[in-house]
């Protein structure tokens, strides 16, 4: 059921104008509104981020050391693989949530040249905070879209993510 025109939409003539095809056209639709959705939830929830003192990214990477469990540690590489970074590209992030107080960096013991990097107890407590307002602010983003509306998109999304993420990546 279609409740009217989003941004999107109004791209499509354009497409169509060009000569794309009907199923190029979805699949820039579908990568379009993936985007756009991402990028408004992101935004929504930016200045209670703040409130914390935290960016988007930084949450990220709390939340991300926090589903690991405990003692809620990874090592750098690893951290960077599953936050989709590089271990330059977050390096300077963990120096600032280092400063913070919310992850402590750590020597293997097992390994001398390795080390982990750590949730603190104070960033364990900003990142429950975070999660807590996450939640808030996804409800009241997606509050007058039906739950079964929400599924079906979701469980849509897994399909083409589950197939995308079976081709390699250069």
């Amino acid at each position: 059921m279609r409740h009217g025109a989003d941004e999107i939409d109004g791209l499509v003539p354009v497409w169509e104008r060009d000569g794309l095809s009907p199923s190029l056209i979805a699949n820039l639709e579908l990568g379009k509104r993936a985007s756009r959705l991402a990028l408004l939830l992101e935004q929504a929830l930016r200045p209670d981020l703040a409130e914390l003192g935290l960016t988007y990214a930084e949450f990220d990477v709390l939340a991300t050391l926090r589903r690991v469990g405990e003692p809620y540690r990874l090592k750098p590489g690893d951290l960077a693989r599953a936050l989709l970074l590089t271990t330059g590209g977050i390096s300077n992030m963990l120096q600032r949530l280092e400063r913070a107080g919310h992850v402590e960096r750590e020597s293997d013991t097992g390994d001398k040249r390795s080390r982990w990097v750590r949730l603190t107890p104070e960033g364990l407590r900003v990142c429950e905070a975070a999660l807590e307002t996450s939640g808030r602010v996804y409800e009241d983003m997606l509050s007058g879209v039906p739950d079964e509306t929400v599924r079906r998109a979701a469980d849509a999304l897994r399909d083409v993510l589950v197939t995308m993420g079976r081709r390699r990546l250069r």
